[in-house]
């Protein structure tokens, strides 16, 4: 009763868009010589990069993401918890699916290429079926860093998110005019970073007391992204196009932070009206459902697609009208229906593997001052692990050049093993009575 219904509404609103926006952008193409490809429809079809300002909406995860961590932080600071203990138990609810979901992926990359499947399709169906990891390395370090950035929060509120704002700034001045390496990955933490902050300021009214604010920063991002697509140098779209330069998303630009300001304004405008339709409890039904599967529907999304391709396209029974042409544009709904049909398939058949993970995050979560053992460097290592397999999954697929990958197999594993090791010690057990308050808490 005191989950605030809202928010986990815009997680099922996300997770919703962000399904569809992968399956719209998707086309397939067989060629004469039987092989599928699949072209980059955005740049193949410019009119379809508009629908990314639709479409993106990562700025509401995090945004979401914040409000929940900046409570779940309080709450297990207050009971006495610390750092590692509830960085380790944040990061287990997305590590845990989402290495079952590698493992079985990369099961699939080892029998395909120990058999001899063409490696340009296991490259291609590898690159599918990881599209969506980017976001888990981002999440992941910004999770590990709530303790200072909530401290930072606690002292300077609002000035926070601008401080990071005015930072992401400069860099992305940098990369474009500059052309600095490396220098651009830090605006993955500071422009995703904002919406998380902002997701702490939410919580503690900051954005609300002030009636005016929401509007100003709804207006204010839009009018900013107006300006900077249309005279300065970054493209429309908010999803990564090969060839354009600046992208928008790699790494996020000034373009993308001023997008996610006028998101989180929206947001916040519309969250009355929204709760009002929530506190229905046929409506609240519906959206339940959706967000307590939102990891599973996130990892999975992609493969009925793959499922689809095979026994529409392989088998010629597909009509393949000419990309973006007005037939073209009529099959999306059919395509769409189809693959919502197998994806609810899928997900019915992965509920026992749900309850399977569920149990094991109970056995294996880590105590909230699991940080007063003498083992609380395990969480940060298996962390940083974590992080490195998954950005090199992100970037490369789960098949780079058709090749089983083994290196970030093995940090997966590793990373994986250390944060769901057993971590009481004989002192812990012992000291027994307060755990399950901070458990709670955390």
């Amino acid at each position: 009763m005191s989950r605030d219904r809202y928010v986990d509404f815009l997680r099922a609103w996300a997770i919703g868009l962000v399904v569809l926006g992968h399956w719209l952008i998707t086309a397939l193409v067989r060629e004469p010589g039987g092989e599928i490809r699949a072209p980059e429809l955005l740049a193949t079809v410019p009119w379809t990069q508009w629908l990314t300002l639709g479409f993106q909406i990562m700025p509401l995860f995090f945004l979401a993401g914040g409000h929940a961590a900046g409570g779940s932080w309080a709450r297990a600071r207050a009971a006495g918890g610390t750092a590692a203990g509830w960085v380790g138990a944040r990061a287990l609810r997305l590590l845990l699916p989402a290495a079952v979901y590698s493992g079985l992926v990369l099961s699939a990359v080892g029998i395909c290429s120990a058999v001899g499947v063409d490696p340009n399709t296991l490259e291609l169906v590898g690159w599918a079926m990881a599209m969506q990891f980017w976001f888990l390395p981002v999440y992941l370090l910004l999770s590990a860093l709530t303790p200072p950035l909530h401290a930072a929060h606690r002292r300077w509120g609002l000035l926070v998110p601008v401080a990071m704002g005015a930072v992401a700034l400069v860099v992305d001045t940098l990369v474009v005019t500059v052309h600095t390496p490396y220098v651009g990955l830090l605006d993955y933490v500071l422009v995703w970073g904002v919406a998380y902050q902002l997701g702490f300021c939410w919580r503690e009214g900051l954005l609300t007391e002030r009636r005016p604010l929401p509007a100003a920063l709804a207006a204010g991002g839009a009018v900013a992204f107006a300006a900077l697509i249309t005279l300065g140098p970054f493209p429309v779209s908010l999803i990564l196009v090969t060839g354009q330069t600046p992208s928008n998303t790699d790494p996020p630009s000034a373009a993308m932070l001023a997008w996610a300001v006028a998101q989180v304004g929206l947001c916040l405008l519309a969250a009355p009206a929204v709760r009002r339709l929530l506190d229905r409890e046929r409506v609240w039904r519906a959206v339940g459902p959706v967000g307590g599967a939102s990891m599973t529907l996130y990892l999975w999304h992609m493969l009925p697609v793959l499922i689809v391709a095979a026994a529409f396209y392989l088998t010629d029974l597909a009509p393949e009208p000419a990309l973006g042409s007005a037939a073209w544009r009529e099959l999306r709904l059919p395509w769409l229906l189809v693959l919502g049909v197998v994806l609810t398939g899928v997900v019915r058949a992965l509920r026992p593997l749900e309850r399977g993970l569920s149990l094991l995050h109970e056995r294996t979560c880590p105590d909230p001052d699991f940080s007063r053992s003498s083992r609380s460097w395990l969480p940060w290592l298996g962390l940083a692990a974590s992080v490195t397999a998954l950005t090199r999954f992100a970037t490369r697929g789960f098949a780079p050049d058709g090749r089983f990958p083994v290196l970030p197999t093995l940090g997966l594993l590793l990373g994986t093993a250390l944060l769901t090791a057993r971590r009481r010690t004989t002192a812990d057990q012992d000291a027994g009575e307060p755990k399950e308050a901070l458990r709670a808490a955390a």
